[in-house]
């Protein structure tokens, strides 16, 4: 049975390019939320985890010292390599590596950051555990990633949706359950603040597979009035639009 970061793996690893350039996430207003929340240094060391092609890396690169992009799929790690290049920063460096098994001395960063990636992680608290191992005393991680609100409708949709985008999903998880994640890792919570943006529902079928496209028309089709409005399914200059929804979090280590 295929696990998770298999699938991440080949669903990453074919869809590499599209990342590069894609809408979400080279996203200047959330990029500089994320900038902004971890209220970098100029001689902090980071690590962003899930780097993809690197575009939260290239963001903070000029407000530090270093950053350290990891990913463990290798086709996103070239295009962030030549993205690299065309940018010319000399203080960001890629590895191929699993958040499951950081290879990194404890208390190493000043910063983790995490963009887009954490519903795929196959054991998120494993995940955040060695996060929090790898943060220096009083280290900030910040996330911003894909979430649910306190509803069990939107919850199901959202999640079933995500599986036939991207059949390397794991879950989205609500603010609540962030909350008691954080707590479980021993992190110190600072902000949980979710977030809606409305999408067209191509950026749930882009590069996806016919028999899942059929599935995400199929799911919505079944929809009444009500779970339409709920999810802000509706047509913009002609096309379907859908709410997505994100949580950004910022969480400390204890000193």
């Amino acid at each position: 049975m295929e696990i998770p970061e298999d699938a991440v793996r080949r669903v990453f690893g074919e869809r590499a390019p599209m990342y590069a350039t894609s809408a979400a996430h080279i996203d200047s207003q959330v990029l500089a939320k994320v900038v902004g929340l971890a209220s970098p240094h100029p001689d902090w060391s980071v690590l962003d985890v899930a780097t993809g092609t690197g575009h939260t890396a290239f963001a903070l690169a000029p407000q530090v010292a270093s950053v350290i992009g990891i990913d463990v799929t290798p086709e996103m790690l070239s295009e962030a390599e030549r993205l690299r290049a065309d940018r010319s920063f000399a203080n960001v460096g890629f590895l191929l590596a699993d958040v499951h098994h950081l290879p990194f001395d404890d208390d190493s960063f000043h910063l983790i950051t995490c963009r887009r990636a954490a519903h795929h992680f196959s054991h998120i608290d494993q995940a955040l555990r060695e996060m929090k191992r790898v943060l220096r005393p009083d280290g900030r991680l910040v996330i911003d990633d894909r979430s649910v609100p306190e509803d069990d409708f939107v919850d199901d949709c959202m999640n079933a949706l995500d599986r036939y985008h991207d059949e390397s999903h794991v879950r989205q998880y609500r603010p609540s359950e962030w909350r008691k994640l954080l707590d479980g890792a021993g992190l110190i919570a600072e902000a949980v603040e979710p977030y809606v943006k409305h999408r067209p529902l191509t950026s749930l079928t882009d590069g996806v597979s016919p028999e899942n496209v059929r599935r995400v028309y199929a799911l919505l089709e079944r929809l009444n009035a009500s779970q339409r409005e709920v999810l802000k399914l509706v047509e913009v200059d002609g096309q379907l639009h859908i709410n997505h929804w994100y949580i950004m979090l910022s969480a400390r280590k204890g000193g």
